[in-house]
């Protein structure tokens, strides 16, 4: 009998119980925390770890890409946004960037941030109608 981690089993309930925009908003902030990791990791030459997270942070953006909903005009707009992050991210990992990852751990917090925003007031909203 395996014994199973008590965070990772409240991880793995939050994320299968989540409304979608949740779900969007803890695949920000794990981007951002993954960039951070990255950013450690690099900053203490342990290339490989940094190697890790980065990777980890390109897969949360792949992610966010495929799930982007196509029907609103925006969406365009953040597949292009989401590309670019993404590429740099390829482009910071080959070359050992922590320039290029802090420029994208920006966009990433800004992105979070935005997205945070919209959902409170979407929620205030809700109530008030």
């Amino acid at each position: 009998m395996t014994l199973r981690n008590p965070y990772q089993a409240y991880q793995k309930q939050a994320v299968t119980t989540s409304k979608p925009e949740d779900l969007t908003l803890m695949l920000f902030q794990g981007m951002v925390k993954f960039i951070r990791l990255a950013k450690n990791s690099l900053q203490n030459k342990n290339l490989e770890e940094s190697h890790k997270y980065n990777l980890r942070a390109q897969d949360i953006l792949s992610e966010l890409m495929v799930s982007l909903n196509k029907e609103y005009e925006i969406s365009a707009s953040l597949l292009s946004l989401y590309d670019y992050m993404k590429n740099r991210l390829i482009e910071a990992n080959l070359n050992k960037s922590m320039d290029i990852l802090e420029e994208i751990e920006g966009y990433a917090v800004e992105l979070t941030e935005t997205w945070s925003t919209a959902m409170k007031l979407n929620k205030t909203n809700m109530q008030g109608s």
